[in-house]
């Protein structure tokens, strides 16, 4: 599998943590943080593919984001992951699933963005975009309310290890303008360390955005 690095258990420093989360005590966990998006929302840019941007590149900075079961149930993890985000059709009130490759440029992964909507934005199915790759993560944005708290509930969750991330309405609170982002992981990967840690890093790509 391209880019894909087993992890040997035998070795691994979170091997007794990740047999306790995943089959002793299977333990998923959500966390719902507010993002200071001042800069962006002044700056004009296109809310999402920023968004979109930040996320991949904060991920792609932790191997905890990263580590994923493969189709044959290895455990590993990726050297890149690639966001696959909902775009919502208002005729029928349903949203289709798209992907787009992430590069660490970022006027280039908005140029591949902006073309992989112009393509396959209005097509009216789950999948738009075919072949998302293994190594992607999903987003998701609720851009009619704002929410303090928010978490999903997986049917086969406790076999899912890769990050799901959920976007909200942004607001202004005293001067500055805060979107809230739910994330959700797998404690059998990643603790709270590695969420906050994670959080620190979408801040970081905010502030450095070419804006």
């Amino acid at each position: 599998m391209e880019n894909f690095h087993p992890i040997d258990l035998s070795k691994w420093e979170r091997k007794e943590y990740c047999d306790h989360y995943f089959s002793a005590v299977p333990c998923t966990y959500s966390m719902t943080v507010k993002l200071d998006i001042t800069r962006l929302v002044q700056s004009k840019e296109k809310l999402y593919p920023a968004m979109l941007y930040c996320l991949a590149k904060a991920v792609n900075r932790s191997r905890e984001l990263k580590t994923v079961l493969s189709s044959n149930g290895q455990l590993g993890w990726f050297e890149k992951m690639h966001p696959s985000y909902t775009i919502f059709h208002k005729d029928t009130e349903t949203f289709s699933c798209i992907w787009t490759a992430y590069t660490e440029d970022y006027q280039a992964f908005c140029q591949s963005y902006h073309q992989d909507l112009a393509q396959y934005g209005d097509i009216h199915h789950f999948d738009a975009k075919p072949n998302t790759p293994p190594n992607s993560f999903p987003v998701s944005m609720i851009p009619w309310e704002s929410f303090e708290g928010f978490n999903l509930n997986l049917q086969k969750g406790f076999d899912y290890l890769t990050p799901i991330f959920t976007m909200g309405k942004y607001y202004e609170e005293n001067g500055r303008f805060l979107l809230p982002l739910a994330i959700q992981v797998h404690h059998a990967v990643c603790d709270g360390y590695h969420v906050c840690r994670f959080v620190s890093h979408v801040r970081e790509a905010l502030e450095e955005l070419p804006l």
